[in-house]
């Protein structure tokens, strides 16, 4: 049996695939999917979701919102999503490299700005991740 994968946002639908096993960046960690998965709903956090259509992995980036598990229909509703193969890696690598250098400069005393860089990093992070510039980070 397979599972059948929509990935929605505000503005356009990102996937609608068949796959054989999905993980999703959840709130409290990454949370593996397969097929006769129990009924779910979770918040997703921003970070790289992971598709198995068939042998080869596609890597999604997410940009934080919710999604529902039920007799194997994964419904994912999120703020925004890129696929990995549509990321361009250098420019991924730019801004990623931009926001890290961001944040190094904000001073403890500036909260709200040190905060909005953090979600920056976390965000360009994600889409380097999902382009497949890094493995792990």
């Amino acid at each position: 049996m397979t599972l059948n994968v929509r990935v929605v946002t505000p503005d356009k639908t990102v996937l609608e695939t068949s796959a054989q096993e999905v993980i999703l960046p959840s709130t409290t960690g990454q949370l593996g999917i397969l097929s006769g998965h129990a009924p779910l709903l979770t918040a997703l956090d921003i970070g790289v979701m992971r598709v198995r259509p068939e042998k080869e992995w596609l890597a999604i980036a997410l940009l934080g919102g919710f999604a529902e598990v039920e007799e194997d229909q994964i419904t994912i509703l999120v703020n925004g999503a890129e696929r990995g193969d549509k990321i361009d890696v250098e420019t991924a690598r730019r801004e990623y490299e931009e926001a890290q250098q961001t944040l190094s400069t904000i001073t403890e005393e500036n909260r709200q700005g040190k905060i909005q860089a953090e979600r920056t990093l976390k965000k360009a992070r994600c889409l380097f991740q999902a382009a497949g510039g890094m493995s792990k980070v």
